[in-house]
């Protein structure tokens, strides 16, 4: 096996020789990887080559794509493919195809070739490792030949990358055993949904109570010190430090178990995993920190169900609402009645009596998926979250008048929906002209609407967000100055109603430094970025110090989808991130 003392002590040509096949008949890539010498880690290898590939010219990008192979191509069939790629394709069962499967890959491989003039790639091993099926590689195939021609290339050099780092794992005899252990927790969590076809798991549900046992028998069997469910349904487990369990500091962490609607295995999940194999890893070896270690699963942070959103997060600060209590979801039932239902009280009593006390703390830090496209367009495995973003949302309507499309001159229309379009227009160029703000119109609807009949009534949603609150109150100020310019040119008139109104969250500049100061000894470059996603964080944040790590959400940073991936080597590197984070820890840190 090799060595990073090899590889770095190697010459610049012995160099090239050891990584011969890492990417496939590209050698330009390692000659230009072993000027970054030396490599403190394997993932700062990984980072290196794809920084090369990344800083290439659009030529040799696409010169590095058309060096692979096709799937089940030709190349495959006269064996011709290097022994990486035949033992790939092996894996992944394309030399075993049935006849139909044969000739609906070929006929992918003829309209992919003709669409964007370089073959499919797939890193065919998948993000567990261990391999896609063959219904899946054909299912990526038919949903990527959609994809835009730039979207696309972008996508086939990740894919190159991930293959490049299987076969360095191989080379140097890895294996991910942290990263694959959590990816195979979400994947079983992921069994228990509301929704047979979709995992869909929303607050109090059969298959929410569900989650939160498994979760305490995982917890039970890392070897926390006390698991239980508290009055909300959060999932807590402690592991306790060298001191007196009663008095000694502790440090607060985890994430979600609920989920949107058609949601991926990751979001919040993944960090209440990787805490609980840190936990693990301590407890097999015998090994207590000078402070307690508390993870939370919060049991909603989604508000899919209720629109009492951060119920769980807000019961630890003191904020849960009484009036809550006596919300109803879609079919009538009560929160409270739901609560009951699952097992809890349903009692503010109860519920009040989970307040933390913030002198017993040290902070809160949250490891979470990026849900975005940042990490994965950086070929960067993890990243270091500046500030959560404040938010306000509205629905809104405007309202014209419905009138004949065909008799109706343009200069006399009232136009409910071009008013709309207007303001989406504008939202858009005023987002787009201040660094870290965004703004978006996720609903849009004209009631009763014809093909020829003017809208006469437009209904909209408003999502404005920014790394601080003025920078977002700027926003809305704007945003909404402009919807009543709009209305009064227009003859218009608009309703506005506020749905939610978050402070921004900015990271504890203490503890944002200690997760840097992790993602380097990991051996990784540092990349800051706001997290534009509302977190159980930003809650926290009332109470405690905060910071979050990001973990590279694969499929473009794809989130709140079915698509949505994490690799079982960047699921390792946030575990080990974790790990490094506490190594720093005194007690009496803040």
């Amino acid at each position: 096996m090799m060595t990073l003392d090899q590889l770095n002590a190697a010459s610049a040509a012995d160099f090239v020789a050891l990584l011969d096949g890492t990417y496939e008949h590209s050698p330009w890539i390692a000659e230009r990887a072993a000027a970054a010498r030396p490599f403190a880690t394997l993932a700062a290898l990984k980072v290196a080559l794809a920084r090369v590939v990344r800083e290439a010219t659009v030529d040799e990008q696409l010169g590095l794509i058309r060096a692979h192979p096709e799937l089940a191509g030709k190349a495959a069939v006269a064996g011709e493919l290097t022994a990486e790629s035949t033992n790939e394709q092996q894996k992944a069962g394309l030399t075993a195809c049935t006849p139909d499967e044969f000739a609906q890959l070929q006929q992918l491989n003829a309209a992919y070739n003709a669409r964007f003039g370089f073959p499919f790639i797939l890193a065919v091993r998948g993000p567990r490792g261990t391999g896609f099926t063959r219904a899946e590689i054909i299912a990526t195939f038919e949903r990527r030949l959609r994809a835009h021609p730039d979207v696309e290339r972008a996508e086939c050099l990740r894919q190159i990358h991930r293959i490049a780092e299987i076969r360095l794992n191989d080379k140097f005899g890895v294996t991910p055993s942290l990263g694959q252990q959590l990816w195979d927790w979400a994947a079983e969590l992921a069994r228990h949904s509301d929704d047979p076809e979709w995992l869909t798991c929303t607050y109090a549900t059969p298959a929410h109570t569900a989650v939160a046992e498994q979760l305490m028998a995982w917890m039970r069997e890392c070897g926390f010190d006390d698991v239980h469910r508290d009055a909300v349904g959060n999932v807590v487990g402690v592991y306790n430090g060298t001191g007196s369990a009663s008095t000694e500091p502790r440090l607060l962490t985890g994430s979600h178990y609920d989920t949107v609607r058609r949601a991926g295995r990751f979001d919040g999940r993944l960090g209440i995993l990787a805490p609980m194999l840190v936990v693990r890893e301590l407890h097999r070896a015998g090994k207590r920190l000078p402070f307690g270690l508390e993870v939370v699963g919060f049991s909603e942070e989604e508000g899919q169900r209720y629109a009492a959103t951060f119920l769980a997060s807000s019961a630890l600060t003191g904020a849960f609402d009484p009036a809550w209590l006596d919300q109803t979801d879609a079919a009538g039932v009560p929160l409270r009645e739901a609560m009951q239902s699952a097992g809890l009280p349903g009692t503010m009593d109860a519920i009040a009596a989970l307040k933390r006390d913030p002198k017993r703390y040290l902070g809160f830090v949250e490891v979470h998926i990026e849900q975005g496209p940042v990490l994965d367009s950086l070929d960067l495995p993890l990243g270091i979250v500046t500030s959560i973003n404040g938010s306000r949302r509205y629905t809104g309507e405007i309202v014209g008048l419905a009138s004949h499309a065909g008799t109706t001159p343009m200069g006399q229309r009232r136009d409910a929906a071009a008013g709309v379009a207007e303001l989406i227009l504008f939202c858009e160029q005023r987002a787009t002209a201040v660094a870290d703000v965004v703004a978006t119109v996720g609903m849009l609807e004209v009631p009763s609407g014809s093909i020829n009949v003017i809208p006469g009534r437009c209904r909209f949603s408003l999502d404005l967000r920014a790394t601080t609150d003025e920078a977002r109150d700027a926003l809305d100020a704007d945003v909404r100055a402009q919807l009543d310019e709009i209305c009064t040119r227009r003859g218009l008139s608009y309703t506005l109603q506020p749905t939610v109104a978050a402070n921004a969250a900015p990271s504890d500049s203490a503890w944002q430094a200690r997760w840097e100061a992790a993602v380097t000894a990991l051996g990784l470059p540092i990349h800051r970025l706001p997290s534009g996603a509302g977190h159980d964080a930003m809650k926290l944040h009332e109470l405690l110090p905060q910071a979050m790590l990001f973990v590279r959400g694969g499929n473009g940073g794809i989130s709140h989808n079915p698509l949505e991936s994490v690799t079982v080597d960047d699921a390792e590197l946030a575990v080990l991130g974790l790990q490094a984070l506490l190594n720093q820890l005194e007690p009496g840190a803040a």
